[in-house]
């Protein structure tokens, strides 16, 4: 029993697509497959290797240089080189099915691969690939984008959201005519060792909020520094990432004089990660949308209590007043006062922290694989 999954993103570059995708992976190992998988190669990665039992081959991206931002060109690149290695795969091994993640860039390689070889073909669609309202060259804004990826989930044998919203984007945008399922990420727990507060140099009776993402205009990081500015100087802010606006929300720290209640942490190892996320008190998700938000399993993971914005699948997730706190995009000012409130209401943070712990386990790549696997009757 085999599956070729297909991912221009994969650990340790990309979003919460490569890490989700990876995941479902893993969930398919341990049911019984096994799985190839055809991904970017970014320098210092090796270009195939076998983790956690899946096969991973990397093949040419060029141009890449940043590990949070791919640009079109490489995307076209990976195109090339995944579809070739597809074909050679193809000929030389019998697969169930394939696994195509994002309709764009990587949804052509699966299209012309399932006709090629009669291979049932299954498209995962997270949001950012067809609707993302911080780029302007984002497909949902343009007619010619529209038709391709249109023409792609059509050719698709089975279609997947993440989410009650990608679904929503994806039949208002691109009229699909066939149905779309709806599949959560699969989550993976991350097994790390807890540390103190000092070994982070964190201080012992400040509270702390805690922000992860690629440092993109999407993820709305500026309007939660914006809001920092006027909230009590004991609560204090790490932000986890990198991206192109890094030298920008720099400055903004600095104009708001918040270098010492602010800290941009840059890329972390997973295990630094989470000692950060298990270290602090409250999770923020400031995005102006989200396809899903990987990020938000992290921070159920170690049970922080959640303020998000409501635009997105994070709202599939997300339950007002019982795991998170919801807010709309783009208000500094809410963001403040809904902060503010969890803050000083240590009883419902306690009532988060306990369903955000017990919900997590929803998510499971063996429960979420299975029902890929139920989709295609196997």
């Amino acid at each position: 029993m085999r599956i070729l999954m297909l991912n221009y993103e994969c650990p340790p570059f990309g979003g919460g697509g490569g890490t989700a995708a990876f995941n479902l992976a893993k969930g398919f190992i341990k049911l019984g497959y096994q799985v190839d998988y055809i991904t970017s190669h970014f320098p210092g990665l090796e270009k195939k290797e076998v983790i956690d039992d899946i096969h991973l081959y990397r093949v040419p991206a060029w141009g890449k240089k940043n590990l949070a931002v791919t640009p079109f060109k490489s995307m076209l690149c990976y195109d090339f080189f995944a579809l070739l290695k597809t074909v050679q795969f193809c000929l030389k091994n019998k697969y169930d099915f394939i696994n195509t993640q994002f309709a764009i860039p990587t949804g052509p390689v699966g299209l012309i691969a399932s006709k090629i070889f009669k291979i049932k073909n299954i498209l995962t669609l997270y949001g950012g690939d067809i609707y993302n309202p911080s780029k302007k060259s984002s497909p949902h804004r343009h007619r010619y984008w529209q038709m391709i990826v249109s023409f792609i989930l059509n050719q698709s044998n089975i279609i997947i959201a993440d989410s009650k919203n990608i679904k929503k984007n994806t039949l208002k945008y691109f009229k699909p005519r066939k149905e779309i399922k709806i599949i959560p990420l699969a989550y993976k727990k991350i097994e790390f060792k807890k540390i103190s507060r000092k070994e982070l140099k964190m201080e012992k009776d400040t509270f702390y909020l805690i922000a992860i993402g690629r440092l993109i205009p999407r993820k709305g990081f500026k309007f939660l520094i914006k809001a920092m500015a006027n909230l009590p100087t004991e609560i204090h802010l790490n932000i986890i990432g990198n991206g192109p606006l890094k030298e920008k929300l720099s400055e903004l720290i600095k104009k708001l004089k918040l270098e010492k209640r602010i800290k941009l942490l840059g890329w972390l190892s997973e295990e630094k990660k989470f000692q950060y996320l298990a270290s602090s008190d409250l999770y923020v998700l400031s995005s102006l949308h989200e396809g899903f938000g990987v990020v938000l399993q992290e921070a159920m993971q170690v049970g922080l209590p959640i303020v998000a914005t409501n635009y997105g699948g994070q709202a599939d997730i997300l339950k007002q007043k019982t795991n998170a706190l919801l807010i709309k995009p783009e208000s500094t000012k809410e963001l403040k006062k809904t902060i503010l409130t969890l803050c000083q209401n240590p009883k419902l943070r306690g009532k988060m922290r306990k369903n955000n712990l017990e919900k997590i386990s929803k998510y499971s790549p063996e429960k979420i694989a299975r029902r890929y696997l139920k989709l295609v009757e196997l």
